[in-house]
């Protein structure tokens, strides 16, 4: 890893630093433990943050309302510029920003690894909210001597913290919420405000705002359209953007339509529809590409004569997620029906900038060609895994072998390994 970036006050490198870990999808039930110590802190501490998961986020947030030095790490870029409470702790000095980039050539493992042992390293010790036991962050922390578990009971057995209010929420509560919410206060600052329990808080704010999948999907949209890098006087232009408009269940038909419309050097137009999902399910189909919408986007490319490609976003951020998929249209049948594997369209970055040629060539590759480009450097690129495979995969991961180690024992891609190590519950 590498600094490639900072923002605000360096001098926060100095002073003894504490990193605050914990596990993708922490059950809400540990947020009151999670934050009775963010209530402890004083201004003579500095904690060191991610954002890339929900409890870090609102972590973060709840630091920066309590006007705790904070160093947030982010990868490839800085991309909340929006965020009042951010700009707050940067103009009171109370706030660094540093970015990271994978060194070339790349070290050996998952990115979420890496950085967090680049920044344990920088650290002086650990506090962890809630640690999954079969996750990554249990393995990465074994054995040091200067972590402090905050949560040590299983989420089964811990009891959700009881609403303090029985009735509905009243039309003042839900303004104060709105505010808060809106001027990324968290929600913690919204439970000491209105004394509500954290899953209320929670499902109200799902439930007055925007869906959350809603808003994820316009973050992706952002995210894809700046990896475009659209220029005034450049040669590919921007058509159509497709909005969400609706009033209830009543919505224009063009919202069916894919997101994007692209014009490159005046003559050659392309469509792209923009997908972001937390992780890839098995059922492909009914999760991204279902009968009606295939159904949709054709009759879609055949009247406008133009490809459709499918830019897919799988795990991290929808601002920045963790894989990123080029699919034109026309070959996602055949990920249906598994005759060729979606790894096939994998980018190889997250953040280099689109070329048109990557969506204008796409349309005449060969997916046979393809396959058999992979399966002669891996040649069991894309079979079925066995349960005698998933079985020695396990032995060998626990046995310490390293991602590198297991692509040549196995004959697949590291993102093949990596991908079926998250199915068979030993990383995140």
């Amino acid at each position: 890893m590498q600094i490639i970036e900072t923002i605000g006050n360096q001098e926060l490198l100095e002073r003894e630093k504490t990193l605050f870990l914990c596990s993708k999808r922490t059950p809400i039930e540990m947020y009151g433990q999670v934050f009775q110590w963010v209530d402890g802190l004083s201004e003579r501490d500095c904690i060191v943050c991610f954002s890339s998961t929900e409890m870090e986020e609102e972590v973060m947030r709840a630091l920066l309302i309590s006007q705790i030095p904070t160093i947030l790490v982010v990868m490839n870029k800085f991309r909340d510029k929006n965020n009042i409470q951010i700009e707050r702790a940067l103009r009171d000095n109370r706030l660094l920003i540093i970015v990271l980039k994978r060194d070339e050539p790349k070290g050996e493992g998952p990115t979420p690894r890496l950085r967090n042992e680049f920044v344990i390293s920088k650290c002086d010790g650990i506090v962890c909210g809630y640690v999954n036991k079969n996750g990554t962050v249990f393995g990465l922390l074994a054995g040091r001597s200067n972590v402090d578990y905050l949560i040590k009971e299983n989420p089964p057995l811990m009891a959700a913290e009881a609403d303090n209010h029985s009735y509905r929420w009243t039309v003042g509560e839900d303004k104060t919420l709105l505010r808060m919410f809106y001027e990324d206060m968290g929600i913690h600052a919204i439970h000491k405000q209105l004394h509500r329990s954290y899953p209320a808080i929670y499902t109200r704010i799902r439930s007055i705002t925007l869906p959350e999948d809603v808003l994820k999907g316009r973050e992706f949209e952002d995210y894809v359209l700046e990896l475009f890098n659209i220029h005034e006087d450049g040669d590919l232009v921007l058509k159509e953007w497709q909005g969400d408009k609706t009033l209830g269940d009543v919505c224009p038909e063009s919202n069916r339509n894919p997101d994007f419309v692209f014009s490159y050097q005046q003559s050659h137009c392309f469509a792209v529809e923009c997908k972001w999902r937390e992780r890839l399910t098995a059922n492909i189909e009914k999760d991204l590409f279902s009968s009606d919408k295939l159904a949709i986007y054709q009759q879609f490319a055949d009247e406008r004569r133009m490809p459709v490609m499918v830019v897919l976003g799988v795990g991290g951020e929808p601002c920045q997620p963790e894989l990123l998929y080029i699919i034109p249209l026309k070959e996602i049948p055949a990920i249906i029906d598994k005759s060729i594997s979606i790894v096939a369209f994998l980018r190889p970055s997250t953040e280099s900038p689109f070329s048109a040629g990557e969506f204008i060539s796409l349309k005449e590759k060969s997916k046979v060609s393809t396959l058999e480009e992979i399966r002669a450097k891996y040649p069991n690129a894309y079979r079925t895994w066995t349960k005698e495979d998933d079985a020695r995969l396990a032995t060998l991961y626990k046995s310490g072998k390293s991602i590198e180690e297991l692509t040549l024992l196995f004959q697949r891609n590291n993102g093949a390994i990596t991908s079926r190590l998250r199915k068979l519950g030993m990383i995140e």
